[in-house]
């Protein structure tokens, strides 16, 4: 948790989910550019981001050591299948 690929992988998710919670409110509104409560925007995309980087950091102990995530990559890939 204390490396920079961790905390450039939990910013990177915050700001996905940041973006995503403003997106929401767009097409939740169905109102023009014009019209949306900027400022409501900007807090709830706020507090989908914090809760982005609280749920990274909860999931540091679990996954990689150097990740945010849960899931624990394979030692080895896996092998590739042939669709031809």
């Amino acid at each position: 948790m204390w490396t920079r690929t961790f905390w450039k992988q939990a910013l990177e998710r915050a700001f996905k989910t940041f973006a995503q919670a403003a997106l929401a409110l767009f097409a939740g509104d169905g109102l023009g550019v014009l019209d949306i409560d900027w400022g409501a925007v900007a807090s709830v995309g706020a507090l989908a981001a914090i809760a982005s980087v609280l749920t990274s950091v909860v999931s540091a102990p679990a996954g990689e050591p150097a990740s945010p995530s849960l899931v624990e990559l394979p030692s080895s890939p896996a092998p590739s299948r042939d669709l031809a």
